[in-house]
């Protein structure tokens, strides 16, 4: 998805360019993040490191009005990143109760918010990553399997078992979107 108009990105300088971003973005991207890592402190180092990293590299960016979607990206990995140094470190190392450090995240309200959330936690990584990208990005299929690595069909199907898991954990709080 390109940078909306009034952000024309073509021509700016690394610093104005980020800025701009930053200024427009940066909260939609921990929102992302917050949805896919479940703490809000680690979605807003996620972002941080995302944008760090373009602004490092922003002379290579071939299309700069590509600089959202390339963000997202970087969002997504990262935070699959996190999710895997957290289980590394809680694999040898458990110093803090299940749940603990998990924050409400921004698009829900009370008691739904809560028991859509808890229940995304129970979901496989996969499922969940393709759930949050496909309902909360509103992201295609293509672009779903191009970010997270898999075939088109391995997204269905993770979307698929995901929506009938929440189904079956949410009872009529759930309803696929779709």
């Amino acid at each position: 998805m390109p940078v909306p108009e009034h952000l024309s990105l073509v021509g700016a300088d690394a610093d104005e360019a980020v800025e701009q971003l930053y200024a427009a973005h940066w909260r939609q991207l921990v929102r992302l993040s917050v949805l896919l890592v479940h703490d809000q402190g680690a979605a807003e180092d996620v972002v941080q490191d995302a944008f760090v990293a373009m602004h490092g590299k922003w002379t290579r960016l071939r299309d700069p009005d590509k600089a959202l979607a390339y963000l997202r990206q970087a969002v997504v990995n990262r935070s699959r990143s996190a999710l895997r140094h957290r289980a590394v470190v809680e694999r040898h190392v458990r110093t803090t109760p299940p749940g603990e450090g998990v924050v409400d995240g921004p698009s829900l309200g009370g008691a739904r918010r809560d028991a859509v959330r808890d229940a995304l936690c129970q979901l496989s990584e996969r499922q969940r990553e393709v759930l949050v990208l496909r309902y909360y990005l509103d992201w295609s299929e293509a672009q779903i399997a191009e970010a997270i690595g898999v075939s088109r069909g391995a997204v269905k199907s993770h979307a698929s078992r995901g929506s009938a898991a929440l189904r079956e954990l949410l009872g009529d709080w759930w309803e696929d979107p779709s």
